[in-house]
């Protein structure tokens, strides 16, 4: 078996299929394995798969634990709602955990190194085609090579999905800066790390957490950049990092000096597609479903499609270890493009709540403040177990209209509150 990616979730494939038996290669284009980037959640749905393929305990002792997350007001700073982190370990069974991208890269790197999955760098593959009894690729170099089932793990720029659909990225127009602030910083120890924070505003927020066992506070600052939306290709500059932050409170003001200005990530996603499979190609991670990051599951998505095929290729083996792969596709294909774009379109609507303005920011808080801590309303159709078959989906949740909160009576003008 081949498998076209070298990040999160070609190694997260990789490692799957290797668990079942199969032998597996892996591409991959630059010429070292790494990750770029800083902090990334994993909520009780993936932490479930990294304990049952034995890494749990391992991506433990890299990352943090955190007690809550927190959403507060970017503009006032006040608290609008929390998740008891701890309780919802308890409901759903396993950990949310935030761990450094680098740091996961890596232990999955080195699973897959334990089990036997052939690395291989330079590996820019440029072409894919089926064959009579599997498929085929070809890299930049010319070279080709052919396996039963080709995994396509290759991002979002993916060449494998032009096999299956003529589109292209769709820009949100939004903007991240990251950033990491070491512990001996005073802003580090002035900050709660057992908590995950998102500070929410009009066309910006911004989250903050700790890393590496509180050794690091994770930073990203998110906007709407207004050069994007005049179509100008230069978006996204640090001067609009700035101007967009310059109406948040204090604590988030605070963190702009230590995001690296020197490179921003502009916010693409796609609009998701049912057909993921082409003959013996199929899509997996952001080649079929790249997300925008407002509910924290694109990696983690990427996690999940790679232990659903593998759970289905054990399914569909025969005694003699041979796998009916038609099945096992069809089966893989039955499930994963319908709960990714619940994912993929669900991050659009969240972005939209979060970066409002006006009398709808006002309504939305005062639902916010209203929801009880322990209400898993919004959440157990994604923590919860991942579905091998449609049956197994959870019902989404029930959306609750802004117009329906309740809103403290306006003072009228030269009134006293």
């Amino acid at each position: 078996m081949l498998v076209v990616g070298g990040g999160i979730g070609g190694l997260g494939a990789a490692f799957s299929l290797t668990r079942q038996g199969r032998a597996v290669r892996l591409l991959e284009s630059a010429p070292a394995f790494g990750e770029v980037g800083a902090g990334i959640q994993l909520a009780p749905n993936c932490t479930r798969i990294l304990d049952d393929y034995g890494l749990l305990d391992e991506a433990k002792s890299l990352g943090v634990v955190p007690d809550a997350m927190v959403m507060r007001d970017a503009v006032d700073g006040s608290e609008l709602t929390r998740l008891d982190l701890r309780h919802l370990e308890e409901r759903y069974g396993y950990p949310y955990l935030v761990i450094h991208r680098s740091d996961l890269h890596g232990l999955l790197l080195r699973a897959c190194g334990r089990a036997g999955v052939e690395l291989v760098n330079d590996a820019r593959v440029t072409a894919y085609e089926n064959t009579e009894d599997g498929a085929r690729v070809t890299l930049a170099s010319g070279e080709t090579h052919e396996a039963g089932l080709v995994i396509a793990a290759d991002g979002l720029h993916s060449a494998a999905r032009k096999l299956l659909v003529d589109d292209q990225p769709v820009s949100s127009a939004y903007v991240a800066y990251r950033g990491t602030v070491p512990a001996e910083q005073p802003r580090v120890r002035s900050a709660d790390l057992s908590e995950v924070v998102v500070y929410i505003g009009p066309r910006c927020h911004f989250v903050h957490y700790g890393l590496r066992g509180g050794e690091m506070l994770n930073q990203v600052a998110v906007f709407e950049s207004p050069k994007a939306l005049a179509g100008q290709d230069d978006w996204g500059t640090p001067d609009e990092l700035d101007a967009a932050f310059a109406d948040t409170c204090d604590v988030v003001r605070d963190g702009l000096p230590f995001m690296w200005r020197d490179k921003w990530w502009r916010m693409f996603d796609r609009d998701p597609v049912m057909t993921w499979v082409h003959g013996r190609i199929a899509l997996l991670g952001d080649s079929a479903h790249p997300p925008l990051q407002y509910i924290a599951q694109g990696a983690i998505m990427a996690i999940e499609d790679g232990w659903v095929l593998g759970e289905h290729v054990a399914r569909h083996r025969a005694e003699d270890g041979t796998v009916d792969w038609t099945a096992a596709l069809a089966a893989y294909e039955a499930v994963r493009p319908e709960h990714c774009r619940r994912v993929l379109t669900t991050s659009r609507k969240w972005g939209e709540l979060w970066h409002l303005d006006g009398l709808a920011r006002e309504q939305r808080n005062a639902l916010l403040r209203a929801r009880d801590t322990y209400d898993y309303s919004f959440t157990d159709w994604l923590y919860g177990p991942t579905a091998l078959t449609p049956d197994q989906e959870p019902e989404m949740f029930t959306p609750i209209p802004l117009d329906s909160a309740e809103l403290a009576e306006p003072v009228a003008a030269g009134g006293t509150a």
